[in-house]
């Protein structure tokens, strides 16, 4: 006797999800390609706030024409302004690197977000984390070391910045583990889009003509309407992109996917600002590349096991 049927998941929905993720990390690298075209005497803060500004004018609609918006619990709210502010210290510092960096080395020492977000799931969320899993973090470090010494030795401290941004957005991530259980993916971007908004403008405002180069806004036009515009909709469609990939298709299959960002990334800094990755941080990018790819290769490996079989 034969139970029932356990769903499959439908192998059109899994190809869309994976074209969503391929698109992510084709257009994700053309908002830091904006982010670092943009002139440097516009300030960062004004920066972030066109790229959260247009999320929220287009997301905000979107969320309410298609009836995605949900009552939001008021203690939630908390949670939303402390995403936003953790989303907006982790792309301040992302952006300020690539004013001094090429943008594939900044996302190469990025990638360690995934082992620090490994780690921090079971430190605060309780999560299983093997002795091969925090081995395979450890490699991965090791990997965004190489990137960071030559970058360092450069730079000074400013080749950290992608190093905090990928802490920030770890803690980002695991908020957003729990929160988005209860939340639609879009609507849950567009009131972080909103809070984050809501803390980036009063400021603007506050320092208007104040003289302090970082928070005094300056008049927009040529090129900086152009790249802040950029900015404004490579950030929202990417992120479209990837909340519908991960509505489509499962994690385990489109997260492999996410280091194809670096190809993007290098072709990009290469045909605009002609920077080309050097042997060492190509070393770097295989390492974290082969230890992210292990740790997903291994919490694939232990879903399969733990899935129950189907009644008999």
């Amino acid at each position: 006797m034969t139970g029932p049927a356990i769903p499959a998941i439908r192998p059109d929905r899994t190809l869309a999800g994976i074209l969503c993720m391929v698109g992510f990390t084709v257009v994700a690298p053309m908002m830091d390609a904006f982010a670092k075209a943009t002139p440097s005497h516009v300030p960062i803060l004004q920066i972030l706030a066109a790229r959260f500004g247009l999320q929220v004018l287009v997301l905000v609609p979107v969320a309410i024409v298609f009836g995605l918006t949900t009552r939001a619990d008021p203690r939630d709210w908390g949670l939303h302004l402390l995403r936003a502010l953790l989303l907006l210290a982790a792309t301040g510092m992302f952006f300020e690197a690539l004013r001094h960096m090429p943008i594939a080395n900044a996302i190469a020492i990025f990638f360690v977000e995934p082992f620090i977000l490994t780690l921090l799931g079971g430190l605060l969320l309780g999560e299983e984390v093997g002795r091969r899993r925090i081995a395979a973090c450890a490699v991965g470090f090791a990997g965004a070391l190489l990137v960071i010494q030559p970058s360092f030795a450069d730079l000074g401290p400013v080749a950290l910045l992608p190093l905090g941004t990928a802490f920030c957005f770890a803690f980002y991530m695991v908020m957003t583990r729990s929160m988005a259980r209860r939340t639609h993916p879009i609507d849950l971007q567009a009131r972080t889009a909103v809070a984050a908004s809501a803390v980036v403008l009063p400021v603007l405002l506050l320092f208007e003509g104040s003289g302090v180069a970082a928070l005094d806004p300056v008049r927009i036009d040529g090129l900086a309407v152009w790249t802040l515009l950029g900015v404004g909709v490579a950030a929202t469609v990417s992120h479209l992109f990837i909340s519908f990939a991960l509505r489509l298709a499962p994690a385990a299959t489109i997260a492999p996917l996410q280091y194809l960002e670096i190809v993007a990334a290098t072709a990009l800094g290469y045909w605009i600002f002609g920077d080309f990755p050097g042997l060492l941080t190509w070393a770097g990018i295989a390492v974290i590349v082969g230890s992210g790819l292990y740790v997903f290769a291994r919490e694939r490996a232990l879903s399969l096991r733990r899935r129950p079989l189907p009644p008999v």
